[in-house]
């Protein structure tokens, strides 16, 4: 597949958003910042080819479902860097006004249908949607983030098993990551290969570099395509790894995995491998690129600053935007 010079560089630019913007939250924490941001925050650094490959092979018009580990897959599918910021530090500015925080991120505008605190949540949500897709009638998709542990569960199969009959437009990318909090996949999955399976329910199962963009895209874009043709599903599985613990919370990360294990990955770095092709095919001069960091750096920081500035909910926000449902009797 090929894949233009402009399409390649905005790739990089979104991958060094998610980079420099998870990072930056990682300071916020240590400085405090957060301290009115309930929940856990779990950072994105390592896996950013992942939402940045499938999403690039997506429309505005596509939904994805994601994780606890969502920040990416909304800042990779369009929400915008001020929103997310705002969301997380609980500022009326965010994206679902304060309310939603880390885990619980929201923008219907561009196709992103949540985050989620629960493990493997959005995996049966994204196969609803994909049932209302067919009875529209509509060409859209939606594409389900979730982790190794994810697998795991009861709704990873349920809902992977329904897609499958009923050949719901809808693509299934497992971040295998290596870790559930502290258990290695290894010593928690019955498979080596998550997406062997896929051969269970009789759909594509496709193992991918997860640290590199255009072989997660190249994947994606088939599956995406072939979602769209009324195919049915497709299981990837992206081979990444996440550099920092499980949330910023953690203090243990070196208690469960070796110093060596993550500087092996880090060598394998997205990034760092997009760069060194600009350089070693004449892509992007060296120069340049640093052009194209500091620029994001900056909107970062710019965004950082609009969130720290905004106002916090006033109290009579917490009783709005708030649906129930009420039985009525005649």
């Amino acid at each position: 597949m090929n894949l233009s010079n402009e399409k390649l560089i905005e790739m990089y630019r979104k991958m060094l958003e998610i980079r420099y913007f998870e990072e930056k939250i990682g300071e916020l924490f240590v400085l405090g910042a957060l301290a009115y941001a309930r929940g856990f925050i779990h950072l994105y650094v390592g896996e950013e080819a992942v939402a940045v490959g499938v999403c690039a092979g997506l429309r505005k018009e596509d939904y994805i479902t994601s994780t606890h580990r969502g920040h990416g897959h909304c800042i990779a599918k369009g929400v915008q860097l001020n929103n997310v910021m705002a969301e997380i530090l609980g500022k009326q500015t965010g994206c679902c006004k304060g309310k939603g925080g880390s885990m619980h991120i929201a923008d219907v505008n561009v196709g992103v249908l949540g985050t989620s605190g629960i493990v493997g949540a959005g995996i049966p949500l994204a196969t609803g949607v994909g049932l209302s897709i067919k009875l529209k009638g509509s060409e859209q998709v939606c594409v389900s983030f979730f982790g190794d542990a994810a697998s795991n569960t009861g709704a990873f199969h349920e809902a992977i098993n329904l897609a499958a009959v009923w050949k719901l437009p809808v693509v299934f990318i497992c971040e295998n990551n290596l870790y559930g909090i502290t258990v290695s996949a290894a010593e928690s999955t019955s498979v080596k290969d998550i997406a062997d399976r896929s051969k269970g329910y009789g759909i594509p199962g496709v193992i991918v570099d997860g640290m590199d963009v255009i072989a997660v895209y190249e994947a994606a874009s088939e599956a995406i395509k072939r979602a769209r043709e009324g195919l049915g599903p497709t299981l990837i599985e992206c081979k990444t790894y996440r550099y920092r613990g499980h949330s910023v919370m953690e203090q243990w990360a070196q208690a469960y995995r070796k110093p060596e294990e993550v500087e092996e990955w880090k060598r394998k770095d997205c990034i760092l491998k997009l760069r060194t092709k600009f350089i070693q095919t004449n892509i992007l001069e060296e120069e340049k690129i640093c052009d194209i960091e500091k620029e994001v750096k900056s909107r970062v920081e710019e965004a950082s600053n609009f969130a720290l500035q905004s106002p916090y909910p006033e109290n009579e926000e917490a009783i709005k935007d708030i649906y129930a449902e009420v039985e009525m009797s005649f």
